[in-house]
């Protein structure tokens, strides 16, 4: 049996074994996407930065289908679509016989996405509030990017229980899901009707194939193409199109079946989608400059000040305000084994925003190629910023847990 079906199926069995692959995962991808957004920075601030510029604003595609892109829209379009379409498998995973599934187990790390939505893009509002552009970017500090978050999570909070890895992930799940409804609610203007139905067509054919059992990517593929391409002209942002197939696919294995078809696709896209979609995207969107003229006029912009704002402070206040009245007020625990100094300590983590708060600049900003730069430099420092003080919060507290153990 090839090995990949073993491990499927032992997913199946051993679902918190299968969990913690997926964090170890994780992790090497939050190095990889570290290592590429050094790359971009360096290559775009260095002598040869114009060649950087020249390649993200090469265009290629066939323009007929109005499919002319950049390689910049190209990574964010295309790629982007294939790291949403593992976070909805991740999600719908999750949600039926994960971590978020049933109420009880779900309110904690929901409400916690809820509030780290909420408070920054209170917080991003009122300090932006009367600047050009305001009345999108609000939107920029509400996401979590998942990988750079476990990555300094498995660097840095070694000491502490497993299970505030498993709140973290639950929460980002979630806050990725919040992002992927601006995305698609806050950012469509113009809609195609017989685009929006030719995809909503597609959809309907990928669910009614997983629900036959049929198993070929050679109907599925073409399908997840033209989905992904009937988004794009119906004026939609295309990672919709990713998110809507992995929440339709089948997560429960048949009787004698060696694994659902859920589980397949997330072993094999997985790596894929960590390893080589989002760093590329990351290559494409982190280059921006830093020189001393550019850190001046981040400092300077309302706008940039309401990202940094609502990515340090209000992904703290908002995620550990949020987690105290949900285990004050409803049936929500606290993960087992983490004291109140341990969540807020994973809670500065939420501020690492990078790879969906880079996209969200794009699409605020996209009019402004000045104001994009800026807010994208915002991003950047502040998710640097929120690793550093999430790193030592998780140090000491792992120290005191280590403490406590000697005791």
């Amino acid at each position: 049996m090839p090995r990949l079906f073993r491990i499927a199926r032992r997913a199946v069995a051993h679902p918190a074994g299968e969990f913690a692959r997926y964090l170890r995962t994780e992790t090497v991808g939050g190095m990889v996407l570290l290592v590429a957004t050094a790359i971009a920075l360096i290559w775009a601030n260095s002598p040869v930065g114009g060649s950087y510029r020249a390649l993200r604003d090469f265009t290629l595609g066939p323009q007929a289908l109005h499919l002319n892109l950049t390689v910049a829209q190209w990574a964010t379009d295309g790629l982007l679509a294939v790291f949403f379409f593992v976070a909805g498998l991740e999600l719908k995973r999750e949600l039926v016989i994960g971590e978020l599934a049933g109420v009880r187990r779900a309110v904690l790390p929901v409400a916690a996405a809820l509030g780290g939505m909420v408070v920054p893009a209170a917080i991003a509002l009122v300090v932006s509030h009367g600047t050009p552009g305001a009345e999108r970017a609000w939107a920029i500090p509400v996401a979590t990017d998942i990988a750079f978050a476990l990555g300094v999570l498995a660097l840095a909070g070694t000491s502490l229980p497993a299970t505030a890895r498993v709140f973290l992930l639950g929460l980002a799940v979630v806050d990725d899901l919040g992002a992927i409804a601006l995305i698609a609610g806050l950012f469509t203007d113009r809609v195609h009707l017989l685009a929006v139905l030719a995809a909503v067509v597609l959809c309907l054919l990928y669910w009614w194939l997983q629900r036959r059992r049929v198993t070929t990517p050679l109907l599925y593929v073409p399908i997840a193409l033209l989905t992904w391409a009937a988004v794009h002209q119906a004026g939609i942002h295309a990672t919709v199109a990713g998110v809507a197939l992995g929440l339709l696919t089948r997560v429960r294995a048949d009787p004698g079946e060696t694994a659902a078809p859920l589980l397949r696709l997330e072993h094999r896209l997985q790596p894929w989608s960590a390893g080589l979609c989002v760093p590329l995207f990351a290559l494409f969107a982190a280059g921006v400059p830093l020189g001393g003229a550019a850190l001046h006029g981040v400092f300077g912009d309302a706008v940039s000040w309401g990202v940094i704002l609502g990515l340090l402070v209000g992904k703290l206040v908002g995620i550990f305000g949020a987690c105290v009245l949900a285990v004050t007020l409803t049936p929500a625990v606290r993960p087992a084994g983490l004291g109140w100094w341990d969540m807020l300590a994973v809670s500065m983590l939420g501020g690492v925003g990078f790879t969906i708060s880079l996209l969200l600049a794009e699409l605020s900003m996209g009019q402004h190629a000045e104001a994009v730069e800026r807010v994208k430099a915002a991003v950047l420092l502040s998710s640097a910023v929120a690793s550093l003080l999430g790193a030592a919060l998780l140090v000491l507290r792992g120290r005191a847990h280590r403490a406590a153990q000697r005791a």
